[in-house]
């Protein structure tokens, strides 16, 4: 995506803080457009595209959360990046639970601002090419073919099983984001029993030994809560 065609939506009630995050925006090539509470912000949202959204959690009229929430409703996929003053820890958890990619706690850098947009939009546009034909992949410097169950290299072909496959799959299509561990064992073993889990955990152990011959990808197990595909 060039940089110079992303419109950004801003939400912050600070006017202060807004004009400058805006200004500074569009001195780095983006289109900022800035709305100081929710309501205005949800009104803009529906009334015009936008690649990107920067809420402020605390906002008059409609919160940050609520206004997520709404948007979410509509665009599954859409960049959000929260800005709080709030450091506790539940709110940065209802925070990623609402789908936000992102949090960054006041006071911050504008350099840093710009890290985590970049950062954002360089997991957006992965997301959004993995999927290549149907039910092919491409995962980095592999192709994932769903429908005949292998996964290819430039230097091997690996032949995976029917679960195997259908793990990988799931995982492609949450690219860069948690796959929670019951999920998966119900969407592929139907249940979550133990034996269903522990198999689980060897076709993990596979998949991450033949993707790890590409450094650009990670296979992570989330402790407690799943796994995670994430293509730097």
């Amino acid at each position: 995506m060039n940089k110079e065609k992303i419109k950004i939506l801003l939400a912050e009630d600070d006017s202060n803080l807004g004009s400058l995050l805006k200004s500074y925006l569009e001195a780095k090539g983006y289109v900022a457009y800035l709305c100081v509470n929710g309501i205005e912000a949800y009104n803009e949202y529906l009334a015009n595209k936008y690649d990107f959204l920067i809420l402020d959690v605390m906002m008059p009229l409609k919160d940050g959360f609520t206004l997520a929430k709404e948007i979410r409703n509509i665009d599954k996929n859409l960049p959000i990046l929260f800005l709080t003053a709030k450091t506790l820890e539940i709110d940065v958890i209802e925070g990623f639970k609402i789908g936000a990619d992102d949090y960054l706690t006041k006071p911050f850098s504008m350099e840093e601002l710009l890290m985590r947009i970049s950062a954002i939009l360089r997991r957006a546009d992965t997301k959004k090419t993995i999927k290549t034909n149907g039910s092919i992949f491409k995962i980095a410097s592999f192709v994932f073919d769903y429908n005949h169950q292998t996964l290819v290299s430039k230097d091997d072909t690996q032949k995976l099983t029917s679960k195997e496959a259908d793990l990988l799959k799931l995982l492609c299509e949450n690219i860069n984001e948690e796959l929670d561990r019951a999920e998966a064992l119900k969407k592929i073993w139907n249940n979550d029993t133990y034996f269903n889990a522990r198999s689980m955990d060897v076709y993990i152990t596979k998949l991450r030994k033949i993707l790890k011959a590409d450094p650009n990808i990670e296979l992570l197990n989330i402790h407690g809560k799943g796994f995670k595909l994430v293509i730097s």
